[in-house]
């Protein structure tokens, strides 16, 4: 999977999303990153310390998969951006971060389409 050009078809989604990146379950951005003309909330620290927290829930779900099934997505939302994280290929997750008002259950769809045709 190209996944850079996964990156580049979300932000084509809505114009309300502010970060897409896939990471390993090392915690290694693979691609993607930040939109072009915003600036990230987060230090690199807090942002490494995030992805890492987002790692071990996701690894925690997966202990349950044998009873409820496999995680599709999870979301959070803050006051000032709306976190999406999609677990994919395995060994690796999608994080997509959007403004507030942004319309997450569109952009979730769309996102969920990206992935299945993209595998």
């Amino acid at each position: 999977m190209d996944y850079e050009k996964l990156c580049s078809q979300i932000f084509e989604v809505d114009p309300k999303i502010r970060f897409a990146a896939v990471y390993n379950f090392w915690a290694e951005c693979l691609a993607g990153g930040m939109k072009k003309g915003l600036d990230n909330l987060l230090s690199e620290k807090v942002t490494k310390n995030s992805i890492n927290q987002a790692l071990l829930r996701w690894k925690s779900r997966k202990t349950t998969e044998e009873w409820i099934g496999k995680a599709k997505y999870a979301m959070a939302e803050y006051e000032k951006i709306k976190r999406l994280t999609f677990y994919f290929n395995e060994n690796e997750l999608l994080l997509v971060s959007t403004e507030p008002d942004a319309d997450h259950e569109l952009i979730i769809k769309n996102i969920q389409k990206l992935l299945s045709d993209s595998s």
